[in-house]
């Protein structure tokens, strides 16, 4: 531990005061490094305690350099952590380089950067978090300012135990009832040897501290100021409860806070959801800042993963494609599935000839097709907006959902938003037999929302949970939840390439079990581990 967690609570600490004002304006602060002033002159002052929230905030999309291009923040948890190793993700373009991740044959490489990314990532967030928790209390400025910082401090360290949860320990339906390996739980600015607690000890902390947050922010009475979805509010941890309640199976504690969360961030319409997902809409209950001003140029998502980014305008990459079988089950005048390039948008191809769709790549290969796929493109695009894939390279079920709205890839991105808590709700009702209520959720999300007016739910049991598990998939599409949906779930992916009905790329296309690679857990980085003595 003397090492390795020394240096990242050092670089935590840096980070938390140097990034941004609390306008996330282009002018940097004028501040010493804390390495030399010391956590006690970086929270000082609550002025400062919200410059060093916001350098929470930049940290989950600025570049990490120790680790080289492209591990920018939640940028590759969404990528290399969710969307790669998922079922109905594909980038096919790329996918044969990328093999052991979408395969998941790296969950036991100890010494890549690819287990270690997420560790380092995310006790960085904590070290920043528990830098404001243990300081705010005699910080220069006013006690609601204080209790505010504080609240936002402890669920942004929420939101990291919860995401380490995800990736480095077992399921809770596996645990032994929590008995199984948790995390290390650090709750102040020591760096010292420290064992891992049980997972429910984990889940215990987390539950704390959003309790105590939400106390602090209702005590407060303040909330952020309105657009800044960077800074967490009542509702994000509120939103944080109802996720570590649904992967620990607390069934009713997740319908509850979901139904907090969402409280004033209503639905949007399905013009915004058309908007192009790069700027904030009603019901981003959290995401990133992403002016120009902050531009992180190649490194950003948008940059590879947007329909309008550099990569997709430039070269023949694509911007990822959604899984053929799923989007095919989803009807085709529903509002999401006019955002990619599906089957019945161009009718009459056989989509087994080659010379239509190449059987490798799913790209379209027929001129007149990849001509009627440029007009359909030019019809919905983002007004205002670089028109998507100018490259001319389309592929089946390429994705028109996320744009950038300055080149190489600027945007604002979402990490929680209303939609996903609606979710929640259809999912725990399922699991608490409110069959009616689940059904109701479904219905506000697909027919209420105007997403599909015409969509009805009647169905029961096995269909039900079909259902609520597909429209959680289209809904949330590419933000960063598919592979840990699939491992909460314990359900197996399952790839199928063009020859057989799907559209993943041959090298790609197996089935991964549910109980194969470690039970789909990530192993301590041996960086911890080694210098960890308390560790066994």
């Amino acid at each position: 531990m003397k090492t390795y967690i020394s240096k990242l609570f050092i670089y935590s600490l840096v980070a938390g005061v140097s990034f941004l004002t609390s306008s996330c304006s282009s002018d940097y602060l004028d501040t010493a490094p804390t390495a030399s002033t010391g956590a006690s002159d970086a929270v000082g002052t609550t002025e400062n305690a919200f410059k060093a929230l916001n350098g929470i905030a930049k940290l989950m999309t600025t570049q990490h350099y120790y680790f080289g291009q492209g591990f920018a923040g939640e940028n590759n948890i969404m990528s290399l952590y969710e969307a790669y190793p998922s079922q109905n993700y594909n980038y096919n373009y790329y996918a044969n380089g990328w093999l052991p991740i979408f395969n998941q044959t790296y969950h036991n490489r100890t010494n890549s950067i690819y287990d270690a990314f997420a560790w380092y990532y995310y006790y960085t967030m904590v070290g920043n978090a528990n830098t404001i928790i243990c300081n705010i209390d005699v910080a220069e400025g006013s006690d609601s300012d204080k209790k505010f910082i504080k609240a936002s401090a402890l669920t942004f360290r929420a939101y990291a135990f919860e995401k380490l949860l995800r990736y480095y320990c077992w399921r809770w339906q596996d645990s032994n009832n929590g008995a199984s390996q948790g995390i290390i739980l650090r709750l102040d600015e020591s760096t010292d040897g420290m064992p891992y607690s049980t997972l429910a000890e984990s889940y215990a902390q987390i539950y704390k501290d959003l309790d105590e947050a939400i106390a602090l922010f209702n005590e407060s009475g303040i909330d952020r100021p309105a657009g800044e979805v960077w800074t967490p509010n009542v509702n994000v941890a509120h939103a944080v409860y109802a996720r570590a309640a649904l992967t620990k199976q607390d069934y009713a504690k997740a319908l509850s806070e979901a139904k907090l969360a969402r409280q004033g961030y209503p639905l949007m319409s399905n013009a915004e959801y058309h908007a192009g997902f790069c700027n904030p809409t009603s019901e981003w209950i959290f995401g990133s800042y992403g002016g120009s001003q902050e531009n992180i140029w190649y490194w950003s998502y948008g940059t590879q993963y947007a329909c309008n980014g550099y990569s997709a305008s430039s070269q023949p990459t694509g911007a990822g494609s959604i899984g053929r079988e799923l989007i095919n089950r989803i009807p085709d005048n529903d509002a999401r599935k006019a955002l990619f390039l599906t089957e019945d948008k161009f009718p009459g191809y056989d989509w087994n000839d080659k010379k239509v769709l190449d059987p490798d790549y799913a790209t379209f290969e027929d001129k007149t097709l990849s001509a009627e796929a440029a007009a359909y493109i030019d019809r919905i695009a983002v007004s205002g907006l670089e028109t998507p894939y100018q490259s001319g390279w389309y592929y089946l079920g390429a994705q028109l959902k996320f744009y950038v709205f300055d080149l190489p890839g600027v945007s604002y991105l979402p990490f929680i938003r209303s939609s996903e808590m609606v979710l929640v709700e259809a999912e725990a009702n399922y699991f608490l037999n409110n069959t009616a209520d689940a059904q109701a959720a479904l219905v506000e999300l697909n027919a209420t929302s105007g997403r599909n007016p015409q969509y009805t739910c009647t169905k029961t049991g096995t269909d039900l949970w079909n259902e609520i598990m597909d429209y959680r998939e289209v809904e949330l599409w590419g933000e960063g939840f598919a592979w840990s949906d699939y491992k909460r779930w314990n359900r197996p992916v399952v790839r199928k390439a063009v020859k057989d009905g799907g559209n993943a790329y041959p090298s790609v296309a197996i089935t991964i079990p549910a109980d194969g690679a470690n039970k789909w857990t990530w192993d301590v980085p041996l960086n911890e581990t080694d210098y960890n003595d308390a560790l066994e």
